[in-house]
């Protein structure tokens, strides 16, 4: 890839006084948290080609260089070495709806979890002998405070979503899935970038570390088979509650569920099996332009019923399911800090 044309003076002469002119330029980077955006949209912006590498490959890859050490210097040359001899894709910057999907979604899930830890800290506070009064009533008020900004933070993401119109008529048809909340869905579009650097449902599978490893050597060695869990643990954790629901209230799903755990131990199993078939699930619909039609699959040989089906009005069930039938949205987050804080 050559320099593009119409960069910034500054940004050109910096160039020229560490490459050679007549060689193509291209700029490498960590994805370190959220510390590269800054440089990676400036050089998007001057139309520089960049592309940007998760760490683990970085060091697979100064693995097969027998790179022992670890400076800056030496990372920056394997960076280096790694762009010049694999072909990279040029990084994109997310949709600003996605983006802000993003910020927001991760915000509210850091609030829920410190709300979570004050819950836990008054609890064991009541259950202490003669605890301060002080200390508790201020436990509570804190607790308040989180839930009203939790609130105010759903609102948002809500108000997001429904910014442009054929994103809220895809989330309308994606909640038609029995088990699928707001919240959940707001998570994995938005760890997602709304699939656009996805190409297909393995690198889908992968990409949220749902992808089987496998360890076996010969005859001795015999691993056990697990998920790789190197993905993106948020659409993993945002996914969990509606496993668990689709497992009991999805019909077709819960009939994989049920196969899946036939004689087994452990009932996770069929749970971490659900939490990747939604995820598909969603791609799918997502890219189909579908909603969910309830139907029982079939195992063994049997055919087996397509869950999908198109529908041209509008989608009036926003939640895509009957009254009695509940989300982890419509659930509390902990069925006992109600009885906490009216203690």
């Amino acid at each position: 890839m050559t320099t593009a044309p119409g960069a910034s003076t500054s940004c050109s002469n910096g160039l020229s006084k560490q490459t050679t002119p007549a060689l193509p330029v291209s700029f490498v980077m960590e994805a370190t948290g959220i510390y590269y955006e800054p440089l990676a949209y400036h050089l998007h912006k001057l139309k520089q080609p960049v592309s940007v590498v998760l760490p683990n490959k970085v060091k697979h890859f100064g693995k097969s260089l027998n790179v022992k050490s670890k400076t800056d210097r030496i990372d920056a040359r394997v960076i280096a070495q790694l762009g010049a001899e694999r072909q990279l894709s040029d990084w994109q910057p997310p949709a600003p709806v996605f983006k802000a999907l993003r910020e927001l979604t991760r915000h509210c899930t850091d609030l829920k979890k410190e709300r979570t830890v004050l819950l836990n800290r008054l609890s064991a506070l009541l259950s202490a002998h003669e605890p301060q009064a002080f200390v508790i009533k201020s436990h509570k008020e804190v607790i308040k405070k989180f839930d009203t900004e939790i609130a105010k933070c759903e609102a948002r993401i809500k108000a997001e979503l429904q910014k442009e119109e054929w994103l809220q008529e895809k989330v309308e048809k994606l909640l038609s899935i029995k088990g699928i909340g707001l919240m959940s869905l707001a998570i994995v579009l938005a760890e997602t970038q709304g699939f656009a650097l996805i190409n297909n449902a393995r690198q889908l599978t992968s990409y949220a570390g749902f992808d089987v490893v496998e360890r076996e050597s010969g005859t001795s060695v015999r691993g056990k088979t697990r998920i790789s869990k190197k993905g993106n643990g948020r659409i993993r954790a945002a996914l969990y509650f509606p496993a668990l629901v689709a497992s009991r209230h999805n019909a077709a799903l819960r009939a994989v569920y049920q196969r899946i755990n036939a004689g087994k131990e452990s009932k996770m199993v069929g749970v971490v099996s659900l939490q990747r078939k939604l995820l598909l699930l969603i791609y799918s619909m997502w890219k189909n332009d579908t909603i969910f039609q309830d139907r029982t699959i079939a195992s063994g040989g049997q055919e087996r019923k397509p869950l999908l089906r198109h529908k041209d009005g509008v989608f009036e069930n926003k939640v895509g399911r009957s009254t009695d039938l509940p989300t982890l949205d419509e659930l509390p987050s902990d069925l006992s800090s109600e009885a906490l804080l009216r203690q």
